[in-house]
């Protein structure tokens, strides 16, 4: 009886550390629930470069990769912007100081990479102990947190990103698992996380269609590419779906042999980037940079599941860049050129839709049951996240986002493209 109260004790102590950690820690992009939303309470919806800013490091490159938080450190990726040296740097929390900077790969000869893009777009995701992180093709690889010390890496991916890599890796048990969807080739991995070997690789089944005059396929590159990111899924019966969002379909996939499940067409879509985000039974995410569809999608289909398993759909302002939000029964977003819109989850009924200005690359992120938007040239907004739009500030930084901010604590952590912030109330 007394070592199974002791064990009780542990496991509650252990449960009541992973809370803690869970405000803390934001460990991926769009934070430890993959959908940009934290409970945390207490921060800051008033900020310039004089006000509320508890530290401010200068950031040297060209890098639009989100900075991810453990502990007392932060992380970010970052690159030259002729994408020739690929880096890492970890920060001290608290003071903004940098712990290490290294330099993990150079690059002879660097793909093409758009200049609205950078060699340095992926976020890196954490767990105690490691960093995982990739730059597309030329470098994937596992860090020791503590110097930034190899444990692993890859540098065999073929993919032509034909405008630069964007998608984010995810962990899922023993796997680090990334998209890779480029002009030449479109493929999900899933590599051993500990040693880097593959465990599965998965070919995309929908491919660009149009065809040459010789009846050959048309290449492309646009029409195949796609920056989006992962996330997992848990469909009403309980079993785990990887949903991925390729150029011209979303993908489910079984998770632990990277077999296709289901898809949903988006023939002519591109260039995808958006994360999906779940709730209420749906995954609900947009689809392609030309047109800007947002899919609510039921995730127990088998087969093609275009026509009986996508609920509803929402042109209007669905964004091209910016991932969306939901809390409840509402989602809310905002699209590249600055229109905010709250929908019903359940129908994708319009709520609301107010210009509030500005073009956006960085996703939106809800914390204290507020919603925090950065813009390209440093507006940051934070508005309710309630069925009646309400503006709560707007405030300037002096550069403006294009990677999404993290949420520690008390304190937003804002990449802009000069400088990392720690916003906290002073």
């Amino acid at each position: 009886m007394v070592f199974r109260q002791a064990c009780l004790t542990l496991l509650h102590l252990a449960a009541l550390c992973i809370l803690s950690n869970a405000t803390e820690n934001w460990n991926q992009f769009r934070g430890p629930g993959e959908d940009g939303r934290a409970e945390n309470t207490g921060l800051p919806t008033v900020w310039n470069e004089e006000r509320n800013v508890a530290w401010k490091t200068p950031l040297q490159g060209k890098a639009w990769s989100s900075p991810v938080v453990w502990g007392d450190r932060v992380w970010v990726t970052n690159a030259n912007p002729e994408g020739t040296n690929l880096s890492v740097l970890c920060l001290d929390k608290s003071n903004g100081k940098v712990l290490y900077d290294k330099l993990l790969w150079t690059v002879e000869k660097p793909q093409f990479c758009h200049a609205f893009n950078s060699y340095a777009s992926p976020t890196p995701v954490l767990e105690d102990g490691l960093v995982y992180l990739t730059f597309g093709s030329p470098y994937t690889a596992c860090l020791r947190a503590s110097d930034g010390e190899v444990v692993w890496q890859r540098t065999d991916f073929t993919c032509d990103h034909f405008r630069g890599a964007g998608s984010s890796p995810i962990l899922h048990g023993d796997s680090l698992i990334l998209n890779f969807d480029g002009a030449d080739h479109q493929f999900v991995v899933a590599l051993d996380k500990l040693t880097g070997k593959t465990l599965w690789k998965t070919p995309r089944s929908v491919d660009y269609r149009d065809l040459d005059a010789s009846g050959k396929p048309k290449r492309d590159g646009d029409m195949r590419k796609a920056y989006g990111t992962p996330i997992m899924v848990r469909t009403p019966d309980g079993k785990s779906v990887l949903v991925s969002a390729g150029a011209m379909a979303l993908y489910g996939y079984n998770p632990t042999t990277g077999k296709e499940l289901w898809r949903v067409e988006t023939i002519g879509t591109h260039s995808t980037s958006c994360r999906p985000v779940t709730g209420l039974g749906m995954v609900y995410t947009t689809m392609g940079f030309s047109k800007g569809i947002l899919l609510a999608v039921r995730p127990d289909g088998e087969g093609h599941v275009t026509e009986s398993h996508v609920a509803w759909r929402y042109t209007k302002a669905a964004p091209k860049k910016p991932s969306i939000l939901i809390r409840g029964d509402l989602l809310f977003m905002v699209d590249d050129g600055g229109v905010a819109a709250c929908l019903n989850a359940r129908t994708g009924a319009e709520i609301w839709k107010k210009r509030i200005g500005g073009n956006f690359s960085a996703s939106p992120i809800m914390a204290g049951g507020m919603i925090y938007l950065f813009d390209e040239n440093g507006k940051g907004t934070v508005l309710a996240a309630e069925r009646n739009f309400k503006v709560i500030s707007t405030n300037e930084l002096e550069a403006g986002c294009m990677g999404s901010p993290a949420v520690s604590g008390d304190m937003l952590i804002v990449r802009t493209k000069k400088a990392l912030y720690g916003l906290r109330n002073q």
